[in-house]
Order: C-alpha cells, then sequence, then structure tokens
C-alpha cells in the first residue's frame, strides 16, 4: 500500500481514482496533478515506483487536502461567524446556509420532527403519567 498524503492507497486501484481518496482531490484535480507529474492514470497504485510517487505527492503540496483544508474550512467559518454575517448565524443555528428552504424540508440539518401543538388528551395524560379521570355518575 502506498502512502500519499497521510492516506494508504490501496494497490489494486487505478492511479487516477485512488487519488480520490484523499480528502480535497477530486477526480478533476486527480487527473491535473497526473499530468503535471507525467505518470498514467490507468497505472495501479501497486506498481508505481518510490519515484512516481514522490512526484505525486510534491504535486499535492500544492493544494490544501485533509487537516489542512479542514482547518481552512473551520476558520472560514468562525470569520463568518464572528463578524456576523448571514451566513455565519445560519451555521451556528445548524440551518441551510445556501438559501434553501425549511419550512418542508432539511431534515438532515434541523433533525426529527418533533410534534408540537396538536395532542390529544389521552396522549398528554400518558406523557405527564397523571391518573386517569373517571367520569361522575
Amino acid at each position: 500500500m502506498a502512502r500519499i498524503a497521510g492516506v494508504e492507497l490501496q494497490d489494486n486501484l487505478k492511479v487516477d481514482y485512488a487519488l480520490t481518496r484523499i480528502r480535497g482531490i477530486g477526480w478533476p484535480l486527480s487527473q491535473k496533478i497526473l499530468a503535471k507529474a507525467g505518470i498514467s492514470g490507468e497505472k495501479r497504485v501497486s506498481t508505481l515506483s518510490s519515484d512516481e510517487l514522490s512526484k505525486i505527492a510534491n504535486q499535492l503540496e500544492n493544494y490544501p487536502t485533509e487537516g489542512e483544508l479542514a482547518r481552512r474550512v473551520k476558520g472560514n467559518i468562525l470569520r463568518l461567524t464572528t463578524v456576523g454575517a448571514y451566513r455565519g448565524v445560519r451555521h451556528q443555528k445548524n440551518l441551510p446556509v445556501r438559501g434553501q428552504r425549511t419550512r418542508s424540508n432539511a431534515r438532515t440539518k434541523r433533525g426529527k420532527r418533533k410534534t408540537v401543538g396538536a395532542f390529544k388528551k389521552e396522549m398528554l395524560r400518558e406523557r405527564k403519567g397523571a391518573p386517569e379521570v373517571t367520569e361522575k355518575k
């Protein structure tokens, strides 16, 4: 297994696909890196020489990946919240940031539905644990 940018790449994968396993490297950037390094994307990770691995690692240093990328994103969000920007406020409230509707969707951000209001009397008694009231005859 080859280790690039702190990530173990599986030997049986092709190099262009294996690079996408690194956080921050997508398909187009993977192919651009391989083109600059002069390596075919059809090669398997197991067939790469140590010289080719170092070429790829040198090209990867030009782009933020893994921990550096996470720190950069977290810093951007922190900057938005401290400035008091609308996007920062949405991040603080854990709501969608990019203008999506929240009335009917956004379940992943807002969490499980909570019923407010319309309860039947029996349901309220069960929730409170109060004894049931019997009718007088």
